[in-house]
Formats: structure tokens, C-alpha cells, sequence
């Protein structure tokens, strides 16, 4: 049996395992119900967890995005699923080469100067091996997991579970349309075509910028599941921890940007705002912006939801409820009474907070980068289980996933900025018909498709 498939063996081994023990902790759960006994949710999430940790791979990679999307699970299931780790077991060298192989074809070692059969990070879906091409110039080359299809396809099997053990707990708010979107994120970050596409998008985005680097793409060396592009050197962000204020508000600013810049002018976003995903360059040995690694993730808006976004932010401004509830509605939030937009609008200020607020100041006082946005958002569940349930729209999941990120990112660093001009100065000239144009010029060049902008 080859190493292939011995591989594949026992993974197929690994799912079926996981599978009964997820299966095995609804019926119980569904058991305490029925006998009108009361689950207990510690347990319970550490039974899920416990059952799940068998898994490396896509479904820890999405375990770990519900513990930060708030509504998306109980809190002591969001907690204990935050703990576990995505990386999957790394391929050898000699596995490694036969992927190499398949993806380039057999005199694939001749296409590069030099390549480095050992992988130099390693993550859910894939993993990066240093390389240097004909013409001197260092390269990260992307490799996926062979099997990756079945495997996420497997894993969403096992999401749907997970959240119709949420539904049991707590019918307060209809997750129907956030398994949807995760669904069809993740099945995108299977293809490395269309990655290297978003990778272009964004280095037009921000083609001169002094405080973005993009990394250039070699279209000659990628294929649907190997990515290759020039490498950007620079240091874990989380270095700069003791650094002064002045490089932390630099780093902050570059991250600030690096999110609301894309989505208020072109109606993108990075939704997967992890600490790996960005590294810092310096010169003259300061910290002058971040390298934007990974864009497996990228979310199209449509334009009247990026509207939407803005006509919120400037509704709260005002105190203009009326303005508020309409740019609910613009999001695609249906169901509404006045108790459950009193629960959003009790989200939407912690969130938008900080940007309301004309002073310099931390991003949120007294909580952990670990801890950003889950107690606004619990207070907000308990309204929503008993006035709900409420239907949350697509295009709100990796929104909220990316803000509380980026909060997150913010508290880290400690920085101390004034969000409110940070933001005013990103949306000052918004228009929506001029993001419409920018967005499909830019994706036209990008060879980016549009079809995903619908949150049908």
C-alpha cells in the first residue's frame, strides 16, 4: 500500500472515529432533553471537544473561527473549541516531492533553482516550502494536503452537526445562513487559482502603498493546489509587543487600513484576520507596515451591503433610529421587532465604539485580545433567545469575524488611536456607484469571477 494511501486510510479511520463520538455527545444531549434533565454546557463542550480533537485539518480551522464569531455557538463551546490547534501532521520530503510532482510534472525539480523539501510553516489546509527561482528571487511555494477536497467536504458534515446540537441549546438565533457561508468560503480555499487571483486584486489595492505589501504571484509555477510567490521578509507582529507606542500605532494603522481601505472602496475584505496571516517589514530598522500573506479568505460584498455598512455607522452618529433599523434591513436582517434591533444595536455599538468616538484611545478597556466582543455578545444572545429568533444574513459572518479579529490584533499591540478620523478618512468620499465601478474594473483585471457578491 502506497504512502498515499495509507494516508487517506486513515483519515477515512480518523472521520469515521470522530464522527460516532460527535454523534454520541447529541444523543446524549438530545437524551437530557427528552428526560426533561438539564445539559449541562461545560461538560457538553468539553465532550465536543474531546471528540473533535481527533481531527487536524479544515474543521479545526472552522472550529476555531465559530469560537470568535459571536451567536455562532454557546460560549463554553466557543471557549473550548478556541483551544484547539488546526495544523495538520506536516508531508515528509519524499511526500513532498511526489505532490511536487503531480502538481509540475516530473522534471518539476528543474523549474527551480533550488527548493527546500522541508516545510517552513505549516497550516490547515497546506503548507509553505521556501524555494529560490532561476533568476535569484526567494519564493514561497503553497502546497496542499492531498485529499483536501474529501476531507473539507467530510468536515462539513461534521459542522452541521455541531450546529444542530447549538440548535437544541438555543433556538434564539437561526444559524442556517452562517453554516452556508462558512461552507462556501472554505470549499474557495480549496482553489489556488482562484487565490492567486484575490492575491493580484489586492496587490492593485494597493499597488504604492507604503504601509501594504502584496506578494507578487508566478502564475508559471501555480496550479489549482500549489500557489507560488515571491517571499516577503519580516517578523511576527506579536514581536512588536514591547516595542514603543509610536511602532505599535504604526503597526495599527497598516492593519486599520489593510482591512477598511478594501472593503469601503472595492467591497473586499481579508476575513481571516490571524496573527500568522501578516508579518512586519521595517526600514532603517523601525517597523514601517505589515505584509498580507494569505488570501484563502476573501469576502466580496455586494455594493448595497458596503452601503449599508456606512449608512450604520452614520445612523448611530446621529442617534437617527429610523437610519439605523433601515441599514439593518439594507444588511439583510429579516424578523425584526423592537426588542431584537434594541439587541443588534447594543452589538453594533461595541463594535462600531470606538469609531463613534472623536479622541485617541485603546480599541475596548478592560478585556484580553482572547476575550474581544464575547461579553457584548453574550448580553446580546439572551435577548435574542428569548425575543428571537432572528435570521443572521451571510454577508454578516465574516464581517463580524473580521472586526473582532482585528480588535483583537488592536489590544495585542495596545495601540492608542483615533479610530474615529481613522475611519471618517476611509469613508469621507463614499459613493456607491463609484465602488461599483472601482470594484469591476479591479476585478476584471484581477480575472477575479463576481458571481459570489449575491448572498443568494
Amino acid at each position: 500500500m502506497t504512502d498515499e494511501q495509507n494516508r487517506f486510510s486513515a483519515r477515512a479511520a480518523r472521520y469515521v472515529r470522530v464522527g460516532t463520538n460527535v454523534g454520541a455527545v447529541g444523543l446524549r444531549i438530545a437524551g437530557q432533553r427528552l428526560l426533561g434533565g438539564e445539559h449541562d454546557r461545560a461538560k457538553g463542550a468539553a465532550d465536543l471537544a474531546a471528540a473533535l480533537g481527533g481531527l487536524k485539518g479544515p474543521l479545526m480551522k472552522v472550529a476555531q473561527l465559530l469560537s470568535t464569531i459571536p451567536e455562532a455557538l454557546p460560549k463554553e463551546y466557543a471557549r473550548e473549541l478556541s483551544q484547539l490547534q488546526s495544523a495538520a501532521p506536516p508531508m515528509g520530503p519524499a511526500f513532498v516531492r511526489r505532490r511536487m510532482q503531480a502538481e509540475l510534472g516530473a522534471d518539476w525539480r528543474q523549474r527551480f533553482q533550488s527548493f527546500e523539501t522541508e516545510a517552513s510553516a505549516s497550516a490547515s489546509l497546506g503548507q509553505v516550502h521556501k524555494a529560490v527561482g532561476h533568476d535569484g528571487r526567494r519564493l514561497a511555494c503553497k502546497l496542499q494536503y492531498p485529499d483536501m477536497q474529501s476531507a473539507v467536504e467530510a468536515d462539513l458534515t461534521q459542522l452541521r452537526v455541531v450546529f444542530q446540537l447549538h440548535a437544541r441549546m438555543d433556538p434564539g438565533i437561526d444559524t442556517s445562513e452562517i453554516i452556508k457561508e462558512i461552507s462556501a468560503r472554505l470549499r474557495e480555499e480549496l482553489d489556488y487559482v482562484l487565490e492567486a487571483r484575490h492575491t493580484a486584486l489586492y496587490a492593485l489595492v494597493f499597488d504604492g502603498d507604503p504601509l501594504i505589501r502584496v506578494p507578487e504571484v508566478f502564475g508559471e509555477l501555480s496550479t489549482r493546489r500549489l500557489l507560488t510567490m515571491g517571499w516577503l521578509d519580516g517578523r511576527k507582529l506579536l514581536d512588536y509587543k514591547a516595542h514603543g507606542i509610536e511602532d505599535r500605532n504604526t503597526l495599527a494603522r497598516a492593519m486599520f487600513r489593510a482591512w477598511w481601505f478594501p472593503f469601503s472602496h472595492f467591497g473586499v475584505i481579508h476575513g481571516d484576520p490571524h496573527l500568522g496571516n501578516y508579518t512586519v517589514f521595517e526600514e532603517e530598522g523601525r517597523p514601517a507596515g505589515i505584509n498580507l500573506l494569505d488570501y484563502g479568505c476573501i469576502r466580496t460584498f455586494p455594493v448595497s451591503f458596503v452601503e449599508g455598512v456606512v449608512e450604520l455607522y452614520r445612523g448611530l452618529l446621529a442617534n437617527d433610529r429610523d437610519r439605523v433599523v433601515a441599514a439593518y434591513e439594507r444588511w439583510g436582517f429579516s424578523g425584526l421587532n423592537d426588542e431584537l434591533i434594541e439587541a443588534l444595536t447594543i452589538w453594533a455599538r461595541f463594535i462600531y465604539g470606538p469609531l463613534l468616538d472623536d479622541r485617541e484611545r485603546i480599541i475596548a478597556d478592560g478585556t484580553t485580545p482572547g476575550e474581544y466582543g464575547r461579553k457584548e455578545a453574550f448580553s446580546v444572545h439572551k435577548i435574542l433567545r428569548e425575543k428571537g429568533p432572528v435570521k443572521v444574513p451571510r454577508e454578516f459572518v465574516f464581517m463580524d469575524r473580521a472586526a473582532i479579529g482585528l480588535g483583537g490584533v488592536f489590544l495585542h499591540l495596545e495601540a492608542r488611536q483615533n479610530w474615529y478620523r481613522l475611519f471618517n478618512e476611509t469613508v469621507e468620499d463614499f459613493d456607491a456607484a463609484t465602488v461599483a465601478e472601482r470594484q469591476r474594473v479591479a476585478f476584471e483585471r484581477a480575472a477575479v469571477p463576481l458571481p459570489h457578491v449575491s448572498s443568494a
